[in-house]
């Protein structure tokens, strides 16, 4: 996804889910609400983060399951958005053919972000 983690981000997890036609790349981590929409504006998104309930329409499906996080999609309240970077031009990212952000309330002003990319 060519992302640095934060300074200050906690409780930093990722993956690569290997699948037959495309792998996966999971990260996930807490951080400021500040700093979420930061990383999320540097992706050039498709449109603004929007507040979901719970769907079943993310990438990572369970992947996220495997690193003993609840999934984007089950959350309850979760704010969403998704970039296309050969669509953007984004030339830093231009092996990734899509990015799902998620991003959902901890506690404060404490926020943890879900990133799928395929």
């Amino acid at each position: 996804m060519k992302i640095r983690i934060p300074e200050g981000a906690t409780e930093v997890k990722g993956a690569v889910r290997i699948q037959p036609q495309e792998n996966v790349y999971l990260l996930s981590f807490v951080t400021s609400e500040q700093t979420a929409r930061t990383i999320t504006e540097d992706f050039r998104p498709d449109h603004p983060l929007a507040a979901e309930g719970p769907s079943s329409s993310s990438l990572s499906g369970d992947g996220f399951k495997h690193l003993d996080l609840t999934p984007p999609q089950e959350l309850k309240s979760v704010r969403t958005t998704s970039a296309c970077p050969p669509c953007t031009g984004d030339s830093r990212r231009r092996h990734i053919q899509g990015i799902e952000i998620h991003i959902g309330e901890v506690a404060g002003d404490r926020v943890r972000v879900y990133l799928t990319a395929y």
